[in-house]
């Protein structure tokens, strides 16, 4: 698109606004407003006597647009400099004039009116050439899909067949800027979710296809004095490479112009720098560095496209993609006007055909009428010959209507084994499953038992290893048996001796047992003496009662050591010597000794009295000391 063109229809948006009757025309007022403030936005100088006498005030009738173009091309348009205004400037002056006719339709949510103004600049970007602007099905397509790509949604060509045909049909032949608006404000492909991503996305669209910027964001920049690396905002559009130190554009840091003579080149990893390449250009080289080898390709790419489009001469690359669209479009008409002339063409052919064949069709007719004549005799008799072959044909059906059935039983029968072969396979498929499930778990089962019988050999290993080892502690064993053996002979002896011993205390203790049972009747006589020495005794030691918690413990006198002591075992008895039966003790109080107190209070019988032992006595006078007295 030339500037001019795309300077016509932002302008020619203004005069529609302008137009409040919808007749096509504008006052003149209005349109030498419009003028002056063109001239003012475009940086054209103003001849105001020129201004005055072409939109004076006078009867004549306001101006039409087509009587506004002469004026609008010979004094604005074609003093129009690229490079010497501002486009956002017209495009927000023309925008000013119709934002008021934009309101939500539908029932939609209303879009900022920043993100209404910038699609409304793609419109006019993407828009036919012809008057009243519209916008063909096929941009509207690739404008909704450039949107969602960016805001990460997926693109369905179906979704805005279904829009226009739910719309209104005729919109197939073009949508003007409004309704492409409304359509936006329309859920329908951009959900309430959507809408903050929306917006980034139409930004994002906008600079990219409308001020024909190619690629912007950060990359690692090497100075050209320090040799130092800074990270810099760059922007790429077309001739101009510029960076800045952020993404506010505020602070220009310098720009790379790209000509035919700049080249791109991949440099190797240095500096712990990855990621390398460099902008060759008449004047210097720029070293740059990207986070990965993908941004790196990509702009690359990127800078390589916009020195394409310097070498072909071109200042926007989506420019030349929508020329490339439009000529395809174009070229598509024309393919389809050159089928529909030669669809007419066939057609013609096709009736010149056809109104040939009705004359042959007509000169037919005349012979037949001859030969009907002629042949009606013989139809005549044919007509019999064919009642008797009517006849034939009827018996003939009737024999295979009867056949017809018979086939169709065998059919009929044919359809049932089959469905009974189909049953079969499906049993015979679920035996199959079911033998492949049985097949899978014996596998399992034979890895589980494969895994057992390893177990296995390992505990049949450690078994072996414990039997060797068990088997040396046998022999061990053995060894300390012999070596009890002998000390078991050496004590055996000792025994015999012991048991020698044993039978002649056995004897000393039967006489003992005889004399005990004299001096129990000698202690009977002196327990009834005691009893008047109980009271003074009681003074003296504790009383120990006979029998309870305390029968077990010694009588202990007042000098401190035990009158009586309990029978114990004979620590000199040999080892292994059958020691004789426990006998019960009863310890004796003094009165029971001394005869006095209680006559009541006599001994139990089988008592016994334990003497102390004193030192250095031999067990054999130990035993003669412990006497038993059995009193009955």
């Amino acid at each position: 698109m030339d500037l001019k063109g795309g300077l016509l229809k932002s302008i020619w948006h203004a005069f529609a606004a302008l137009d409040l009757e919808k007749n096509g025309k504008v006052s003149k007022s209005q349109l030498k407003v419009l003028s002056h403030n063109l001239y003012t936005v475009l940086n054209i100088p103003i001849d105001p006597k020129i201004l005055d006498d072409h939109f004076r005030d006078d009867e004549t009738s306001p101006v039409s647009s087509q009587g506004y173009m002469v004026y609008l091309n010979s004094y604005i348009l074609d003093k129009v400099r690229e490079g010497s205004f501002e486009r956002k400037k017209l495009d927000e002056l023309c925008w000013t004039l119709i934002s008021k006719k934009y309101s939500p339709k539908g029932g939609g949510l209303k879009i900022p009116e920043t993100d209404a103004f910038r699609l409304w600049c793609l419109f006019n970007f993407l828009s036919e050439d012809s008057y009243p602007l519209v916008m063909v099905p096929e941009e509207v397509a690739y404008l909704l899909k450039k949107l969602m790509d960016a805001t990460g949604l997926e693109w369905q060509q179906e979704d805005l067949e279904d829009y226009l045909c739910q719309k209104n049909p005729a919109l197939r032949n073009g949508m003007s800027v409004w309704q492409v608006l409304e359509m936006m404000e329309s859920e329908s492909f951009f959900p309430c979710s959507c809408r903050g991503a929306l917006s980034l996305a139409i930004d994002y669209v906008y600079q990219e296809m409308y001020l024909g910027m190619i690629k912007k964001g950060y990359l690692w920049k090497k100075g050209l004095a320090r040799r130092n690396w800074n990270e810099r905002w760059f922007v790429l559009k077309p001739p101009l490479l510029s960076y800045y130190t952020g993404e506010d554009l505020q602070d220009k840091k310098g720009e790379m112009i790209l000509d035919v003579e700049c080249v791109t080149v991949v440099l190797p990893d240095k500096e712990n720098r990855r990621c390398l390449f460099c902008v060759k250009t008449p004047e210097r080289t720029y070293e740059m560095s990207t986070s990965d080898m993908r941004q790196r390709q990509e702009w690359m790419l990127a800078i390589q496209t916009a020195i394409k489009l310097q070498a072909e001469n071109k200042t926007s690359l989506h420019g030349d993609l929508k020329l490339k669209r439009r000529q395809q479009r174009e070229q598509n008409r024309r393919k389809a006007f050159e089928k529909e002339k030669e669809l007419q063409r066939l057609q013609e052919e096709r009736e010149n055909y056809i109104r040939a064949i009705s004359q042959v069709q007509e000169q037919m007719e005349q012979l037949m009428d001859k030969k009907n004549r002629q042949t009606f005799e013989q139809h005549e008799k044919l007509h019999l010959a064919l009642e008797s072959q009517l006849k034939q044909a009827k018996m003939a059906q009737l024999t295979m209507q009867s056949e017809m059935a018979k086939k169709e039983e065998v059919a009929e029968q044919q359809r049932q084994k089959i469905l009974e072969l189909e049953a079969m396979t499906q049993h015979i498929e679920m035996a199959l499953q079911t033998e492949i499930q049985a097949r899978l778990e014996e596998e399992k089962m034979r890895v589980a038992q494969a895994r057992l019988l390893d177990e296995e050999e390992q505990k049949l290993n450690n078994l072996q290893r414990l039997k060797e080892e068990q088997d040396r502690l046998i022999q061990k064993t053995e060894e300390e048996k012999n070596e009890l053996k002998q000390e078991m002979l050496v004590k055996s002896q000792a025994l015999e001796q012991a048991r020698y011993e044993l039978t002649a205390l056995q004897r000393s203790r039967e006489k003992n047992s005889e004399g005990l049972e004299e001096a129990q009747k000698k202690l009977y006589q002196a327990s009834q003496q005691v009893n008047n020495w109980n009271v003074q005794l009681t003074r003296l030691m504790r009383p120990i009662p006979l029998g309870g918690s305390q029968a077990n413990q010694d009588i202990v006198s007042h000098r401190k050591d035990g009158i009586f002591i309990r029978n114990k075992p004979n620590s000199n008895q040999p080892s292994g010597a059958k020691s004789p039966p426990p006998q019960p003790e009863t310890k004796v109080g003094a009165s029971q000794l001394l005869g006095t107190g209680n006559p009541a209070q006599k001994p139990e019988f089988g008592s016994s009295i334990s003497y102390p032992s004193r030192k250095g006595s031999s067990p054999e006078q130990s035993e003669n000391r412990q006497g038993q007295w059995n009193c009955d």
